[in-house]
């Protein structure tokens, strides 16, 4: 993790790591408030700060659920271009928020002028867990 926080320029402290570990092994997005339960040992500020360094080096996708908020991320693309953009699923039920690795992003036609700097999928609905 510590060469993956280099790679962007980060300087790997302990809280960093623990924030890029913890968002690493969840294998979905998660929001500021999941991520604060997850490593109580680390405070509520210093979590925001870890994830706009993270959001800033471009080493975080950063997506709003219209549920609870924000969540994030690990990017996984290489470099700044980001080749690793895929569709979200939000359950409407759970409220947590999926990676939907294989399914891509479908490309849109942006009118000329227009400059788009990202772009998000999210579709909401009820996942396999709550749909049992």
């Amino acid at each position: 993790m510590e060469s993956l926080l280099q790679q962007h320029g980060i300087k790997p402290t302990a809280n960093r790591l623990l924030v890029a570990r913890e968002l690493a092994s969840a294998g979905r997005p998660l929001s500021l408030m999941e991520l604060e339960g997850r490593l109580e040992t680390v405070d509520k500020s210093s979590i925001f700060r870890t994830l706009t360094l993270f959001r800033d080096a471009h080493l975080v996708h950063v997506l709003e659920d219209s549920g609870d908020g924000v969540r994030y991320e690990l990017c996984h693309a290489s470099g700044e271009h980001d080749d690793d953009l895929h569709v979200h699923f939000h359950c409407t039920i759970c409220h947590k928020t999926f990676c939907l690795h294989d399914v891509p992003v479908p490309p849109v036609d942006i009118p000329d002028g227009y400059r788009p700097s990202s772009s998000s999928y999210l579709i909401h609905g009820i996942c396999p867990h709550c749909s049992r």
